[in-house]
């Protein structure tokens, strides 16, 4: 049932957010010498997560009233992509070699084995708590957030229907999922605060990250322009044109996939979804454009726009969480909690064991928890030239993210009590 809330129009919920979204974006900028210090302390990313689910949580607005994340994250999202990686320097990225992808991987293996470990520790003193029958089986819910973990909210749907979670539990794990999952992107933008301390102490060489960084920030000032309206224009179409087509031939790829044998399980890939493929089909059009002319759009503002664009939808994502379930949810809450602990472990363990930068270890988890969404943002608070690292990462999650998640919770079902 839809909680009230005191604004329930999405054009003042929106003009709600830009607001915030200025305020933070203006302080953060600003010369003031206490400013300087709170955002020394609290990242400006968490706070346009933040103070949006505060206004959940006390009323002022409903998410689930709110049609403004659907359009964020089919609209804004995809075309955010495009703008993203119409700079991307792909051999530069080649360049960095596979720490990146092993990092993601780690991520990934830590969401799988997460899940069963967590349930076989919390069953050890309570149980009851992991227990259940049915479609009310805390491990059916489980799976669906191991969907989200790994790949993002078109992989958690497919774990939902596979495995038949309760309404009721769904909704549980949706806010478990999204609290503990922008807790944890909490901490990583505390630690990118923090980045140079904690690569000397895990002995991590940055400078291929800082080459790649480097050469894109310079073919970027060498292009840069004031732009004219013709200039913002071509970007603006470029992206929702873009968007719009990989609407558009989503709308045929998801049929025709969905007609194939049933034997195939291609839905395990998530291939059977229309947002995988909107998201994939973007970045592959972003792609397919840095190597041609439009990668001069960028001298106009292309991933500064795209930015924008992001963080309206991290905007939204912030709306959805109500800080008021962790204390009706609590005991819930520490599974998710233990499991994402999990998670942390062994992908620090894995950046110790190869030397990794925390820019791969903040950047191959979020591409797991976080999906595209906030992956890119992750990536982008490191330096906005290295956003598209995020990019490419997360549209792998997408990829791996209902197979692993369907492996998770096999062993999820076999652990519980």
């Amino acid at each position: 049932m839809e909680k009230q809330s005191f604004i329930t129009n999405d054009a003042v919920v929106l003009g709600l957010l830009m607001l915030v979204l200025a305020f933070v974006f203006k302080t953060s900028s600003s010369s003031s010498s206490f400013w300087k210090k709170f955002y020394g302390v609290v990242p400006s990313l968490l706070l346009c997560y933040f103070i949006p689910s505060l206004f959940n949580s006390f009323g002022l607005i409903s998410a689930e009233a709110s049609g403004l994340y659907k359009m964020a994250s089919r609209y804004l999202l995809p075309a955010s992509l495009v703008l993203l990686t119409i700079s991307i320097d792909l051999k530069g990225i080649i360049k960095l070699g596979p720490k990146a992808i092993i990092m993601f991987l780690a991520g990934t293996l830590g969401v799988i084995i997460g899940g069963p470990l967590a349930i076989l520790l919390v069953s050890t003193f309570n149980p009851d708590l992991v227990g259940g029958a049915g479609p009310d089986a805390v491990w059916r819910g489980m799976a669906t957030i191991a969907g989200s973990w790994i790949g993002g909210g078109a992989n958690q749907a497919a774990m939902l229907e596979v495995f038949g979670a309760s309404g009721e539990l769904f909704t549980i794990m949706v806010t478990i999922d999204v609290i503990v999952g922008n807790l944890w992107t909490a901490v990583l933008l505390y630690g990118i605060s923090k980045a140079d301390k904690i690569d000397a102490y895990f002995k991590a060489d940055t400078s291929a990250i800082t080459e790649v960084r480097d050469r894109i920030e310079n073919y970027r000032l060498s292009i840069l322009k004031i732009p004219a309206l013709p200039d913002t224009l071509m970007v603006l179409a470029v992206a929702f044109g873009l968007t719009g087509l990989s609407h558009f031939l989503a709308d045929y790829i998801v049929p025709f996939i969905q007609s194939l044998p049933a034997h195939w399980e291609l839905d395990r890939f998530s291939l059977d979804s229309g947002f995988f493929w909107i998201v994939v089909l973007a970045t592959t059009f972003g792609l397919v454009l840095s190597f041609t002319k439009a990668r001069q759009l960028e001298g106009v503002g292309a991933s500064r726009l795209g930015s924008a664009m992001l963080y309206v939808l991290v905007a939204t994502i912030g709306m959805q969480m109500d800080l008021n379930s962790i204390i009706t949810n609590y005991k819930l809450f520490a599974i998710g909690g233990i499991w994402m602990l999990i998670h942390v472990i062994i992908l620090l363990v894995t950046a110790k064991i190869i030397k990794a930068p925390f820019f791969f270890t903040a950047v191959g988890s979020q591409a797991n928890i976080g999906g595209a969404a906030s992956a890119p943002i992750v990536a982008g608070y490191f330096h906005p030239s290295l956003a598209s690292v995020g990019v490419l990462l997360a549209v792998l999650g997408y990829a791996l993210g209902t197979y692993g998640a369907w492996i998770c919770a096999i062993l999820m079902q076999a652990v519980a009590p």
